[in-house]
């Protein structure tokens, strides 16, 4: 009897392997396609996460990883005391407020619009276009800010000063900087943003749609009743991602926008961390900014999918 009962588990576990490895290969051409990105994460996200050591330590690459001296949370202190940590918070949270607010709606904005553009060959040339400055790089991007905001050459100022007033100083005044990076970041990643929302409004079912018709609800009231409903989870699933990179505010932008006259709404977290890190040569400050970065990242993340979930809606675990 117990020969048996031995034998029929042997078997069944045979049976769930087989099932196991056939699957896989029915399925063999989608994990194909996703052991690129496996791979990425894995040497690119995971692998280093050891050097996030370096951080508690005074690391030196002439005596390498075991021959630095362990100096504990040395250097969260010293962040933590600098004169430069209040400006740096301020200057990070600020920055990623203004795109929480300003920029965030604005890919939900443009898919909606898109979404009505009946026209298939207009739409497709609409969303072609905004899409594309999501491609040009950060270099570029900041010269053609340089070429229309400029006190000399910049198209704009050229304008003013036609106009008979002095010229407006967009890139050395304090108080245009964290507009410009908004304006910059919706400009750039605004149309990139809308292919999830356009992809979410795709999945919304049709007869929806046709019953509001019927009900005689106008394109307005279908938006805000069927499409903006059906679409709230994917919302919700970006805002709080988005919350967890609140201290992460682009480095190579501001470091492309920086200039001495702004230095005191421009320095971040980021540029301190390759100041202080890649320029100064104390590898373990940069590890340590990094390393609170992330932590403020996952307080930020729990705390908005707790407050999420508390208001009623799913999270993202």
């Amino acid at each position: 009897m117990e020969r048996t009962i031995v034998k029929n588990k042997h078997m069944e576990r045979i049976i769930v392997k087989n099932r196991r490895w056939a699957r896989i290969r029915r399925n063999r051409y989608i994990y194909l396609m996703m052991s690129a990105g496996i791979i990425y994460f894995f040497l690119f996200k995971f692998l280093p996460i050891w050097g996030l050591l370096l951080s508690f330590q005074d690391y030196s690459p002439f005596k390498g990883f075991f021959g630095s001296n362990w100096v504990g949370f040395k250097h969260f202190s010293n962040l933590f005391q600098s004169e430069h940590f209040y400006i740096m918070g301020r200057n990070t949270f600020v920055i990623s407020i203004f795109n929480l607010v300003f920029y965030f709606p604005v890919p939900i904005v443009l898919a909606l619009m898109l979404n009505e553009v009946r026209h298939e060959f207009f739409k497709k040339i609409n969303q072609s276009i905004v899409y594309l400055p999501h491609f040009l790089s950060w270099v570029i991007l900041v010269s053609l800010t340089f070429f229309v905001f400029s006190s000399d050459i910049g198209i704009i100022n050229k304008w003013i000063v036609a106009s008979g007033n002095e010229p407006v100083l967009f890139l050395s005044e304090p108080k245009f900087f964290w507009i410009l990076l908004t304006l910059q970041n919706i400009w750039k990643d605004a149309g990139w943003g809308t292919i999830i929302f356009l992809a979410a409004i795709a999945g919304v079912d049709p007869a929806r749609y046709e019953a509001a018709v019927i009900d005689g609800a106008s394109r307005w009231r279908q938006i805000w009743h069927i499409t903006l409903p059906a679409i709230r989870p994917t919302i919700i699933i970006l805002l709080i991602l988005r919350f967890g990179n609140m201290a992460d505010v682009g480095f190579e932008q501001v470091l492309l926008m920086m200039n001495p006259l702004v230095n005191s709404v421009a320095d971040v977290f980021d540029t301190y961390s390759y100041t202080q890190g890649i320029v100064g040569g104390k590898i373990s400050v940069g590890v340590a900014v990094g390393m609170f970065k992330g932590f403020i990242g996952l307080i930020m993340i729990v705390a908005a999918n707790y407050i999420v979930k508390r208001l009623g809606y799913e999270g993202i675990y």
